[in-house]
């Protein structure tokens, strides 16, 4: 019964609704011509069209009915409605329409507040919809077909060294089967967040936040790589969503950090680790300054100098290029030897 419910994916069926503007003239004329035969008959007392005064009273009584039946859709909308419990179809495209009076539409987001500009926010580890701007009214029973955000709340995940790292994402998606969304799952905005926050996990903890030199060519790291990172994420979100009908536009890492408990020793060692490439670098130049002089004196026949000489003038000038301090010069105004 389990695998036979999960095997069970509604597919999209779209519906051509009617011309609302004419069933709402039509109607009002109807409904009008009633009300005034209704008073002609009764009013008047010309019993003789007792029977079609009837009809009139009866129209007016359920005349109404029809006007349950207009829709209104703007652009990158559309209403999923059922008929007594079965899917009756997908209504998409802005217009003014007329379908079947008793479809009901239905939402699972309608029960929270609308969010201005279509943005939702969503809880790292519950799931649950928040937002810093609501708006007084609430979502109606249209499903929004527009592209939206998901800002998942920062989380702490141990990378691939285990290190724990505080890390964010903002996710860009849109409602592409209606049916699915409505049907598949419970809230679709709650399952994205929810898979979000599972595929984030599972992402971090194959990369190392960060990689050196030592650490091994070419491997991949959250710092470094995050556009591979980001494009793996959004492959599997969409894994993971394709069930609900909805479509990850664009996932992308908004925050990244080493948690606090480890923030100052990362820190040190990052610093460290930028103190010995700076001096590295630093002696390299230096010994290519040193042969370079050494070259040019004995090349152009300016002092000749012994080994020892030479061990001494590479120390000097190995101390004063590499030194943190500016050097102090002695002038020696004796003989050479």
């Amino acid at each position: 019964m389990n695998t036979e419910n999960r095997n069970t994916v509604m597919e999209e069926k779209l519906i051509r609704g009617g011309n609302g503007m004419a069933v709402l003239i039509l109607g009002g004329i109807l409904y009008l011509a009633a009300f005034c035969f209704t008073l002609y008959v009764f009013a008047g007392e010309r019993y003789h069209f007792f029977i079609p005064g009837i009809l009139s009273i009866v129209y007016l009584i359920v005349g109404w009915l029809p006007f349950l039946g207009l829709k209104i859709l703007r652009p990158n909308e559309a209403y999923v409605l059922t008929l007594f419990g079965n899917y009756y179809g997908t209504l998409r495209g802005p217009g003014f329409f007329f379908v079947n009076p008793f479809v009901t539409a239905l939402n699972p987001v309608a029960g929270s507040s609308e969010l201005s500009t279509a943005e939702v926010v969503a809880s790292g580890s519950a799931g649950a919809l928040v937002s810093g701007k609501r708006s007084a009214h609430k979502i109606s029973n249209r499903i929004s077909l527009k592209s939206m955000t998901l800002n998942n709340e920062k989380q702490k995940i141990n990378d691939k060294l285990g290190n724990p790292i505080i890390i964010g994402i903002v996710v860009i998606w849109r409602v592409t089967n209606t049916a699915r969304a409505v049907f598949n799952v419970d809230n679709y905005s709650e399952f994205l967040s929810i898979q979000c926050d599972s595929a984030l996990r599972n992402i971090v903890r194959l990369y190392p936040y960060d990689v050196t030199d030592d650490d091994g060519a070419g491997e991949k790291s959250l710092r470094g790589s995050s556009t591979e990172i980001a494009n793996k994420l959004q492959a599997e979100i969409q894994a993971k969503v394709e069930i609900a009908g909805l479509e990850i536009v664009e996932a992308r890492i908004t925050n990244l950090a080493y948690a606090p408990e480890i923030a100052a020793a990362m820190l040190q060692r990052q610093q460290a680790s930028a103190i010995i490439d700076a001096r590295q670098m630093i002696v390299e130049g230096a010994v290519g300054m040193v042969e370079t002089a050494l070259s040019k004196l004995s090349e152009n026949h300016i002092v000749e100098l012994d080994e020892e000489r030479k061990a001494a003038m590479v120390s000097n000038l190995l101390v004063v290029l590499c030194g943190n301090k500016d050097p102090q010069p002695v002038v020696n105004s004796g003989s050479l030897y």
